[in-house]
């Protein structure tokens, strides 16, 4: 099949130029009525979905490598999760776990405690959002362990709810004018590489090492006892912080550090799980086993579902410490369990093919794209960081966002992370050829946006 032939069979379709009458219709009306706190990239209108397809309210068709933020696990209203929604709807569509029994709720219980990253027996929370089970892990690591303190890094996007924002690290933007937040958090630094360090493999591994022993060798002998530590929270692979990986060698370094001093280890694994690194938890990677594991997005394709999972002797608060009206919907857990038999059946195995072809492909930017800094990640959580220069590797957010813009244009939808990073999250479902095609669109808007950079760069001529 000739690239052409590709296009035409896997690519968007675009039908008028964007945004759309309707489009622009839309748009006018949520800025007149919707919270402006909300963040678009681009005048994206969504009417429906299919697969790695969406369709906006014009009629054109785009190629979405953004998933809803890495939710759509399973591609748009894959069609198990849409029959086991309409089934659990026509039968129950609350009864309140909090106060009522459900079969659902031990029915996914079980089936997650079959792939958790840690031995068990399990026990679980459900919510309806990943700051929900966040919340639920900070408020149960303090209760068992009976300390105050949490330790999380920098970098770190956990919610925007006051628990998990007191957590969270990313943005200034996103603690603003909110103080005071949840006391008693401490942020240490994460191994970004690219940023912490300019030597090859073994300097980085030292550095990550660093980062983690950090904590020891300088907090707990300063101004963090640690016996008044209660966890520490890390993402395996942060994800509004730049889809940066952490490496092995440190979150065995975490582990340690907790078994150590007592401190229970909370893998948040939002946006990284639920096989979206081509394992069901971005962890297992390392090897490291957690104590609590927080989860969401992905899990239910797109139907609200937060969840904590913890080792049973953890989880050993009375009843009324913490519950949720609405978490452990019925419908929710249905769409979860047919999540779960669509991405053990092909999604995670394919997430790890697909996601190997699609990084082999763009390590080679490094070298053809002026502005391509780093590639890093795992399956299916890509991230690509743009730089003004590749040895100072200063940020250059305005050329990452009219990226975004131009691949919009061409009909690729993606979303930035980070300080000037894109990130490649799509449906675990997508195949080759949509890969293919989408890095096409890429590589050629981010070719578009370099040109324009490099043509506002050269200084003007003067003419007689």
């Amino acid at each position: 099949m000739t690239k052409q032939e590709t296009h035409a069979q896997y690519g968007p379709k675009l039908r008028c130029p964007l945004p759309g009458p309707n489009a622009r219709a839309a748009v006018e009306a949520d800025d007149r009525l919707i919270s402006p706190s909300y963040t678009r990239s681009y005048p994206l209108v969504a009417r429906r979905g299919r697969g790695i397809r969406v369709e906006d309210v014009d009629g054109n068709e785009f190629l979405d490598f953004a998933a809803g933020i890495a939710v759509t696990s399973t591609g748009h209203c894959h069609p198990e999760v849409v029959a086991a929604i309409q089934k659990q709807a026509a039968e129950l569509i609350h009864i309140s776990g909090t106060d009522f029994y459900n079969k659902p709720l031990t029915d996914l219980a079980e089936r997650l405690s079959a792939v958790a990253p840690m031995p068990g027996p399990h026990r679980f929370f459900y919510g309806n959002s990943g700051a929900e089970a966040i919340e639920c892990a900070l408020k149960l690591a303090r209760y068992h362990t009976g300390r105050q303190h949490i330790i999380a890094f920098f970098g770190a996007f956990h919610g925007r709810t006051m628990g998990a924002l007191s957590l969270t690290a990313s943005k200034p933007q996103q603690k603003r004018r909110f103080a005071p937040l949840v006391p008693g958090v401490t942020h240490v630094r994460f191994p970004y590489a690219y940023r912490g360090c300019t030597g090859g493999p073994q300097a980085e591994e030292e550095f990550a090492l660093g980062c983690a022993r950090y904590i020891e060798e300088k907090l707990f002998k300063t101004i963090l006892p640690p016996e008044e530590v209660a966890a520490i929270f890390v993402e395996p692979i942060q994800g509004e912080g730049g889809y940066v990986v952490a490496p092995n060698n440190f979150l065995r370094e975490l582990r340690g550090i907790c078994d150590r001093h007592g401190i229970l280890l909370v893998a948040d694994e939002v946006q990284s799980g639920a096989g979206r690194t081509g394992k069901w938890w971005a962890i297992q990677h390392s090897g490291v086993e957690p104590d609590i594991v927080c989860m969401a997005k992905g899990i239910a394709s797109g139907m609200p579902l937060g969840v904590c999972m913890s080792r049973a002797e953890i989880m050993d608060w009375v009843p009324g410490s913490h519950a949720s009206t609405f978490g452990g919907n019925p419908v929710s857990l249905a769409a979860a369990l047919a999540t779960m038999d669509v991405l053990e059946r092909e999604g995670i195995a394919n997430a790890a093919c697909v996601g190997s072809l699609m990084l082999d492909r763009l390590q080679g930017w490094k070298e053809t794209h002026p502005l391509v800094g780093d590639v890093r990640g795992r399956g299916l959580m890509i991230g690509v960081e743009l730089v003004k220069d590749k040895v100072t590797r200063e940020p250059i957010a305005a050329v990452r966002n009219r990226v975004e813009t131009l691949a919009f244009e061409r009909g690729l939808l993606i979303l930035g992370c980070g300080e000037s990073s894109l990130r490649l999250c799509p449906p675990l479902i997508v195949n080759e050829h949509e890969a293919t095609v989408a890095l096409d669109i890429l590589e050629d808007a981010l070719s578009a946006a370099e040109k324009e950079y490099e043509n506002a760069a050269e200084p003007a001529v003067a003419t007689v």
